[in-house]
């Protein structure tokens, strides 16, 4: 094994690029609310072949494909954990037409335009037209967060991403055993046994794998601090031997393994998975950043005429006609099928699994594998540029999305609870009002506030309620610890930043403080439950005041020394909900949403 240092840097060094690129492009993204796959193609490409400061295949040498390959592992194994069956709810016909029917038709479909548009042969065409059934879970989760798609849709196209990746590479497995017999003295019966032999393997190791892995941490057989290096270690061990069984049919185990895991009910699973969704980010980054550097120049220059009309081909008829064909004459609204027929970009698994199959027909001496792999990474690139300018503007135009403007979650039904529903409501804001115990409900809905009634916690409201559609949480029964519970375990779901709850009543004693990890920040000043009600049984109401450059913020404190503001909604809708520590000097040309004492000088105010 060698690893070469060319280029310039040592491999320590290209490690670090490769991370700052990948990690940076995702946080630049989320600032200037851009697609982050779309920046991280154009960080790799500008270092690679545009700069020529990170070449992986010199810099990793013969480490780059198992990095690669067991990162695509993990990805797929941290999407089978997100594959719970509960919420599949009533898109699960939609995904098992997709996964069953529109899989074939897919590789049908993209088979004929490799042959007669991309002008490659039977041979190049099968084997990548398996690969090309796959939809990228790498590339459809961070647009599925950015586009805020309700939740069937949404669904449907993370479903089908994530099972149809090693259905993919098993379709790309059986069509190269087939030229592998046509172009050798192999038997057409021993190929066969082989590949029976190995996704039987793939999917026996592969739930032997989960079902370890759950029934070691139900019984304890593992302790915490060891859950996920275990995790881990299984994960590798068993795409390993998989993979020496067959190549690629590792794809299907770990996301086996991962979908049993995803479905044991294990107490742990939310760390796990958390955990996973973490070390996925990095591997996101790191994967896109490598396979996009090491395209050469050359190899981006045979790109020709024939190169754009594939990508259109595929775009315009390779996916939209399987997926039409899959869902006709199911309960899918058109809508949401022509969201789904127009959505399909591409990622991390069709560039590796596709410039493996590439060398590999070339080996064989099936002269246009070579074309495979800048194909493969032309559509890859193409598609996820169209998708990620595309797909929002596109659900919005269908009514596809959640909302266009932020949410707001509620949880208890107090008075206060209803009155700054009432108040977030006109401005505009989608707001629901949720409490576990009905009688509390009863003034929101004669108020005419949307309610849930139920746990926020419970499973029934994972799969009813679609939470995409809020992005911030207040929690505000009067029971402190179990605001504290909502806000600590929805934290990472919406963020810490955008989780509040109200101040509990005996926080300021050191007997009774809590560390910082838990709960969520502090909101309607330093007031708890009991004095917020108490001051709205006073004649407290909402109010809002437009801040400008004549009114300033300090001009409202001056004149309303007693009021909370609770929420600065600015001028492109976005909303910040404020503590007590919070000011108002970045404000101006924003309304304030505050709850004071019944005064007729409120400026510009509104009840």
């Amino acid at each position: 094994m060698a690893v070469s240092t060319g280029a310039g840097l040592d491999p320590v060094l290209a490690f670090a690029l490769v991370g700052v690129l990948g990690v940076g492009s995702q946080w630049l993204a989320w600032r200037l609310r851009l697609p982050a796959i779309v920046l991280m193609l154009a960080a790799g490409l500008a270092v690679g072949p545009g700069l020529g400061l990170l070449n992986p295949s010199q810099h990793f040498g013969d480490l780059l494909q198992p990095m690669v390959a067991i990162a695509v592992a993990i990805i797929l194994f941290e999407g089978g954990m997100v594959l719970n069956l509960h919420s599949l709810s009533d898109a699960a016909k939609g995904v098992r037409r997709l996964v069953i029917v529109g899989a074939p038709l897919g590789w049908l479909a993209s088979t004929l335009v490799l042959h007669y548009v991309a002008g490659l042969g039977w041979a190049s065409s099968a084997v990548f037209g398996g690969i090309m059934i796959v939809t990228g879970p790498t590339v459809i989760a961070p647009l599925l967060r950015q586009a805020r798609l309700q939740k069937r849709p949404a669904a449907l196209l993370q479903w089908e991403a994530i099972v149809n990746d090693p259905v993919g590479a098993l379709a790309a497995v059986l069509a190269f055993e087939v030229v592998v017999v046509l172009n050798s003295t192999e038997s057409a019966g021993h190929a066969a046994q082989q590949l029976v032999l190995g996704i039987g393997c793939a999917s026996v190791l592969g739930v032997l794998g989960g079902w370890g892995i759950a029934k070691s941490f139900r019984q304890g057989w593992v302790p915490e601090y060891m859950k996920i290096p275990v995790l881990f270690v299984v994960l590798i061990a068993v795409f390993a031997a998989s993979d020496a069984v067959l190549h690629e049919s590792g794809l299907l185990a770990v996301t086996l393994m991962g979908l049993w895991v995803a479905n044991s009910d294990l107490p742990s699973y939310v760390e796990l998975r958390r955990f996973k969704e973490h070390a996925t980010v990095l591997l996101v980054s790191g994967v896109f950043i490598l396979l996009s550097a090491n395209m050469s120049a050359e190899t981006l220059a045979a790109l020709d005429w024939r190169a754009a009309l594939f990508v259109l081909a595929v775009i315009f008829i390779a996916r939209p006609l399987p997926v039409l064909g899959a869902l006709a004459f199911t309960n899918v609204p058109w809508r949401e099928r022509a969201l789904v027929a127009m959505t399909g970009p591409r990622g991390v698994v069709l560039v590796a699994v596709a410039g493996l199959f590439g060398e590999r027909l070339a080996q064989l001496g099936v002269e246009d594998g070579a074309r495979i792999a800048p194909l493969a990474f032309a559509l890859v690139l193409s598609t996820v540029v169209l998708h990620g300018f595309t797909l929002t503007p596109v659900a919005r135009w269908l009514g596809l999305t959640a909302g266009t403007t932020p949410g707001v979650l509620i949880l208890g039904g107090s008075r206060w609870s209803v009155a700054l529903a009432q108040a977030l409501e006109k401005l505009g804001l989608q707001v629901l009002l949720a409490d576990p115990n009905h009688a509390h409900l009863r003034n929101a809905r004669e108020a005419g506030v949307p309610v849930y009634y139920g746990d926020i916690l419970s499973e029934a409201a994972e799969d009813r309620l679609d939470l995409v559609a809020y992005d911030t949480l207040i929690s505000a029964t009067d029971n402190d610890a179990y605001n504290t519970l909502v806000a600590t375990d929805l934290a990472p779901e919406f963020g810490r930043s955008h989780v509040f709850q109200l101040r509990r009543v005996r926080e300021t004693s050191s007997r009774h403080a809590l560390p910082v990890t838990l709960g969520g920040r502090p909101i309607g000043g330093d007031e708890t439950f009991f004095e917020l009600n108490a001051k709205l049984a006073e004649g407290w109401v909402f109010r809002t005041t437009n801040l400008t450059e004549e009114f300033t913020a300090d001009d409202w404190r001056a004149q309303h020394p007693q009021a909370i503001p609770v929420a600065v909604l600015g001028k492109g809708g976005g909303l910040r909900l404020l503590g007590p520590e919070d000011t108002l000097r970045d404000a101006t040309g924003a309304q304030v949403l505050a709850f004071g004492p019944p005064r007729a000088d409120f400026p510009n105010g509104q009840a």
